[in-house]
């Protein structure tokens, strides 16, 4: 079925959870999560996956075993798209009660891949690159973020033209879609899309700058 938006159901759904996050509360509202917010999420993903890629859709239950916070599910439903952080960027996408976030990212970038990243960026012509990309879509709307230092990293001079970058960790592109009318309609899509399509200069820096990782999580040669 065409994607067509989420209906108000979908909101009234998240408030109510955000207000009773309880096994008793999910239970009795399956049908309308998974009709009013799963539902209208699966057909988006549908529609994207030629251009983008296949999709990860993240179960709504949290894992609460390390967490202070035993509430039992999340309060968003979200997907991930074309890829994982071994093989570089990602596209992201999360519904909730705030409406619609759309994102692409290096989210979290592993020690080998954050060597290259900082050797980049202060190198002046790749460097003045990614500054002009960031500036291009910050111009457009768009936020550019992530995890970064308090201050440049080791081996870099603080007050380095580009310490702005050097900081990061992780490197996102996104866009907020605020619930109402458009949240209802194939403009969500539309959403997406655009800001997916958006992030391909930076994506495309990354992938030729910085590239996959050759280390695990842990930070050893695969």
């Amino acid at each position: 079925m065409a994607f067509q938006g989420w209906p108000p159901e979908a909101f009234g759904w998240f408030e109510g959870l955000e207000e009773d996050n309880s096994k008793a509360y999910f239970t009795g509202t399956r049908a309308v999560y998974e009709s009013s917010v799963k539902g209208p999420l699966l057909a988006l993903l549908a529609e994207v996956e030629g251009e983008f890629g296949g999709a990860h859709l993240f179960r709504p239950y949290r894992d609460v075993r390390f967490s202070a916070d035993k509430a039992r599910y999340k309060t968003q439903a979200s997907a991930v798209v074309g890829g994982s952080r071994e093989d570089g960027s990602v596209y992201y996408l999360e519904v909730s009660m705030d409406g619609l976030l759309a994102a692409s990212d290096y989210h979290e970038m592993t020690r080998d891949q954050l060597v290259r990243y900082r050797a980049a960026v202060h190198e002046e012509v790749p460097g003045k690159e990614l500054e002009q990309i960031v500036a291009d879509l910050e111009e457009g709307g768009y936020r550019v973020s992530g995890e970064a230092l308090k201050t440049a990293p080791r081996g870099y001079a603080r007050d380095h033209p580009r310490v702005r970058l050097l900081r990061h960790k992780g490197v996102t592109v996104s866009a907020d879609l605020p619930p109402g009318r458009t949240m209802s309609s194939r403009r969500a899509l539309d959403h997406v899309v655009t800001t997916w399509r958006a992030a391909a200069p930076l994506n495309t820096w990354l992938a030729e700058n910085v590239g996959p990782s050759e280390q695990d999580r842990w930070g050893q040669s695969r």
